[in-house]
């Protein structure tokens, strides 16, 4: 076949399950994968190797265990070194309980990503659901395929590597190629552009393509013309702010329990949690989900259901309109409604250390770890940070990079960490983690990042200093909360996060808090409402999040119950029609 076809790759001595399986895929994915069936995990590793050596991209392998095999959960833990961003998978057969406990404990130590059962009848879509949900993870990663936007950039801008993971969080299906490539070289050449502004985005999915040169976000969303602004004399039930987990379940439950709900984000959907390679403690997905697959269906649900969206807008400011809340977005439009949700989540702390600044996109990145994950191949890369979304970052990482050095500020993890990402990385041989250490300075290549200069305190309080390289540097630690657009009279806590419910100042009570206690999730201003990371004492969990998202829908139709709309004057001899308004709408 065509070196460009991706493998699926089986081994097991295992004759039942080595036929089985290879018989499925080969019938479902033949016309597109490669498929490989090694009698034996020797046999197994040899292929790898060899397909290694050939540049192949292995996109799945499959190991087995259970009575008939008890080598595979070991060959898929090597099968790591030779193709580390392959999928791996450990196949088991239905009723065989007794090797549940190993299983388990080897996928927690990172030996595969999901556990798939044996397929038993034809057309087991259990199976494949299993099997394509992975394929559409590598996929995702590899960043191969369809380019519905074409972007052509220097390496290493910062705007051009805004504008990757940009398009990349929000599901669109984007190809970089570089200023001075032969792609990019005959793509300008066919658009008559001799020296363009840089970078140059083409939408290639329009009937003409268009082409942005050096385009603001504004220009963006206006082209693509997926979103607009709403008609002057609409007026929404709720605006959302922020299309992170949080967010997105407001707009799925508002709008499917007939409130009008509009959505404003600025940059991606999914929030910090959308830059998650795998969330593997989110309920409902025992294989994991990526944050990125995670938060398209929450808006793709959301969308279904009625919610408007604004995208790569701003909110700059919330007045108050009478019995109305004025919110003024970026792009000028202001839009009018009943009741405000902020669910505007938190921006990645900086490091504070100047020449870090200058290497934004040039080593340097804040999140981002999907998107600039395969640009590490081959690197020494460090990650700072001590919570989960550090820990998924180090292990995505770590399947391109040569070693990832997790960076962390405190003595342990323990208390910011789950123990489930503590025993991955524990388990990953390519990954270190540093404890009491932090980064003092920076040493640059040709304007790229080489080094960094990190001091770690020892026993006695003694701090020692040393350089260690490091071709990559993510970012992901503290968080600061996306508030300045709020008035200040809406109460904030020393770290700047929005008190709510309980939490508020009794001693502050006057012209801006109602007479009434204030609901579980609202601030200080009657109507507006805080959730997720953004909120003060919020637990920093994607199902929190949404739970709150959910939650507070019941106090958005309390709320507009007891605040209903004036009703519009009755024309000369028209007698008043009884009043409507959808927060009188029931919810479950």
């Amino acid at each position: 076949m065509d070196d460009s076809v991706p493998i699926m790759l089986i081994a097991t001595p295992d004759p039942a399950s080595r036929r089985i399986l290879e018989d499925e895929l080969r019938r479902r994915y033949g016309a597109d994968y490669e498929v490989v069936a090694c009698a034996g995990h020797s046999h197994g590793r040899a292929v790898l190797e060899g397909l290694r050596h050939w540049n192949r991209q292995v996109a799945l392998i499959l190991g087995c265990y259970g009575p008939a095999d008890r080598g595979g959960l070991d060959f898929l833990r090597r099968a790591y070194g030779f193709h580390p961003a392959a999928k791996r998978g450990v196949v088991v057969t239905w009723g065989d309980f007794a090797s549940a406990p190993t299983v388990f404990q080897a996928i927690a130590q990172g030996y595969a990503e999901l556990l798939i059962i044996r397929p038993e009848r034809p057309r087991d879509e259990e199976f494949h659901g299993a099997i394509t949900d992975a394929l559409d993870d590598w996929h995702l990663a590899q960043g191969v395929g369809f380019e519905a936007v074409r972007l052509i950039g220097q390496v290493g801008d910062e705007r051009t590597h805004v504008l990757r993971d940009s398009l990349s969080r929000n599901h669109i299906p984007v190809g970089f190629h570089p200023v001075g490539s032969e792609t990019a070289q005959r793509t300008l050449e066919n658009l008559g552009l001799r020296d363009p502004v840089l970078p140059v985005m083409v939408l290639q999915f329009t009937a003409a393509p268009i082409v942005l040169e050096n385009p603001s976000d504004l220009e963006i969303a206006e082209a693509f013309g997926v979103t607009r602004p709403p008609p002057a004399d609409k007026i929404f039930d709720v605006v959302v702010v922020g299309a992170g987990p949080s967010g997105l379940a407001t707009a799925v439950y508002a709008s499917s329990e007939g409130l009008s709900t509009m959505v404003v984000e600025g940059e991606a959907v999914g929030g910090q949690a959308g830059t998650s390679s795998l969330i593997r403690n989110y309920p409902g997905f025992s294989r994991g989900v990526s944050g990125a697959h995670l938060a398209f269906r929450s808006f793709h649900q959301a969308w279904t259901l009625g919610t408007d969206f604004l995208f790569l807008r701003k909110v700059e400011k919330l007045s108050v309109d009478g019995a109305l809340y004025r919110v003024s977005i970026s792009d000028g439009t202001v839009v009018r409604c009943r009741t405000v949700v902020v669910a505007a989540g938190v921006d990645y702390r900086r490091l504070g250390i100047p020449q870090l600044e200058n290497l934004v996109g040039r080593g340097v990145f804040y999140g981002a770890t999907v998107s600039e994950a395969p640009s590490m191949t081959g690197k020494h890369v460090c990650v700072v940070g001590g919570g989960n979304s550090a820990g998924q970052a180090v292990l995505h990482l770590a399947k391109y990079a040569k070693k990832v050095t997790l960076l962390v500020r405190g003595p342990t993890l323990s208390a910011s960490m789950s123990e489930y990402l503590i025993s991955q990385l524990e388990a990953t041989r390519n990954v270190a983690i540093r404890y009491g250490t932090a980064i003092v300075g920076v040493r640059d290549q040709d304007g790229f990042l080489a080094s960094l200069k990190v001091a770690t305190s020892g026993a006695g309080g003694a701090t020692s200093t040393e350089e260690i390289e490091a071709g990559g540097l993510f970012v992901l630690i503290g968080s600061m909360p996306r508030t300045s657009w709020l008035p200040d009279t809406v109460e904030r806590d020393q770290a700047g996060f929005l008190r709510t419910g309980t939490s508020l100042d009794d001693s502050k009570a006057g012209a801006t808090r109602p007479d009434r206690q204030p609901l579980a999730l609202e601030t200080s201003m009657p109507g507006v409402f805080a959730i997720g990371d953004v909120r003060a004492g919020s637990i920093k969990r994607v199902a929190t999040a949404v739970g709150d998202g959910a939650t507070v829908v019941s106090m958005l139709h309390a709320y507009l119950a007891g605040h209903p709309l004036p009703a519009p004057p009755a024309a000369p001899g028209v007698a008043a029609a009884p009043e409507e308004h959808s927060g009188d709408v029931r919810y479950k």
